[in-house]
């Protein structure tokens, strides 16, 4: 699928300099920019996933050990 993607100025030089440090076309760099950020997001969505199921099963003890810690 082609997109236009608008860039200021100063967006397009660091574009062009990134692409021209990695040997990569610009497109490329855009590609893999995308993909990373894409995969970050899922890393978060499934760490939110695990704590919403985790954390209340540990939910009283993670009480106690904060309320130790407070006495402590």
């Amino acid at each position: 699928m082609a997109m236009t993607l608008r860039l200021s100025d100063e967006e397009n030089q660091r574009l062009d300099e990134l692409a021209a440090a990695e040997g990569r076309s610009k497109q490329e760099v855009i590609r893999l920019a995308v993909a990373e950020r894409w995969a970050r997001h899922r890393k978060d969505e499934r760490l939110a996933e695990s704590l919403g199921r985790g954390l209340p099963r540990y939910r009283r003890l993670l009480d106690r050990l904060s309320a130790a810690e407070a006495a402590g």
